[in-house]
């Protein structure tokens, strides 16, 4: 029960894997338990924080559904299945009898706001990949497409559309910032992109602080992952066109995908889990890399690759291609030992 002047939040987990639920719990400063405590929110119910289970936790979902407690925040993870045939029979909530699906749609009904924790459950995600034979869907998009399990056209209690917090998995960070603004009442659809998506990290994109900057300014890339490179012309690195902060605030305190060898994949972006080819490799047309950066016309980018390449120092030449440093930056006038 959520105490006086504070928010409450129940969280469910649907079509996914939990990753979600597993980034989350590496929040730092403050960890979880003290972030959630101190911007006001209270746990009705989450699979892996709280103690109730069986009869008890279908107690407390009824008893939002009947009014008897009132739902601030409904947080969902993973994506709604709702085959077969749209039964959602191919995922039931234990003892109830009743489809996962029913559950979602009730505590979306009850809650002022409605969060849709991951990509799963913003777009489908992973689980809605390979011919989608669970029938999943998000909560408001299907992929790219808008409706969704809700409906487009679904608004919240408190007459907000639903928050996307796309990412997979997405950043602590991301969704404890976001709960935080609802907590405080200080959220509205402004706060969030033509995806849902909440812009406080969505207006940035990975591409800001990676830290082979250096190397996507002179093209001078890498060729395998082990290498130092930039991993956009020959490796699929979409972090020029993926909207998320990951470099910039990294995770656990330091990391990112890119900082960890691995080429960005824009898991923030519907439709993210199938490309239409291999995720480490970059389609081109012509030699030209199909996947520009954002708002850069082909032509600049040809142009401005050419020159760059051209300008190469052989520092970064070397580097590129090796998978440590074995040319170390130079100062003029040094003198060489």
């Amino acid at each position: 029960m959520a105490r006086a002047g504070r928010k409450s939040l129940l969280w469910l987990q649907s079509g996914g894997c939990g990753g979600c639920t597993l980034s989350l719990f590496c929040a730092e400063g403050p960890e979880l338990v003290t972030a959630l405590d101190a911007i006001g929110i209270d746990l009705l119910w989450h699979p892996s924080l709280s103690e109730e289970s069986g009869r008890t936790v279908l107690s407390i979902m009824e008893d939002v559904i009947a009014g008897r407690r009132h739902l601030d925040i409904f947080c969902l993870e993973g994506a709604v299945m709702t085959g077969p045939g749209g039964s959602g029979r191919y995922h039931m909530m234990g003892g109830s009898g009743r489809p996962m699906m029913w559950w979602i749609n009730e505590m979306a009904k009850a809650a002022d706001h409605v969060v849709a924790v991951g990509s799963c459950a913003a777009f489908g995600g992973i689980t809605a990949a390979n011919g989608n034979a669970v029938e999943a869907t998000g909560l408001v998009f299907s992929g790219r497409e808008a409706g969704g399990f809700l409906g487009s056209a679904f608004t919240s209690g408190k007459g907000a559309g639903v928050v996307n917090v796309a990412g997979c998995p997405t950043h602590p960070g991301w969704v404890i910032e976001t709960l935080s603004q609802i907590a405080s009442d200080d959220w509205s659809d402004t706060a969030s992109d033509g995806y849902g998506r909440p812009r406080a990290y969505a207006d940035h994109l990975v591409h800001h602080g990676c830290p082979r900057n250096e190397y996507y300014e002179f093209k001078a890339s890498a060729e395998q992952p082990s290498d130092l490179g930039c991993m956009m012309e020959h490796m699929g690195c979409k972090g020029t066109q993926a909207h998320a902060d990951c470099n910039t605030r990294p995770w656990n305190g330091s990391g990112s995908c890119l900082k960890g060898g691995y080429p960005c994949i824009n898991c923030t972006a519907p439709a993210f889990e199938e490309p239409g080819y291999a995720f480490a490799t970059t389609p081109k047309f012509a030699g030209i890399p199909v996947g520009l950066p954002t708002d850069m016309p082909k032509a600049w980018f040809v142009a401005l690759a050419s020159l760059s390449k051209a300008a190469t120092p052989k520092r970064l030449r070397e580097n590129a291609v090796s998978h440590h440093q074995v040319v170390p930056p130079s100062e003029r006038g040094l003198i060489k030992k």
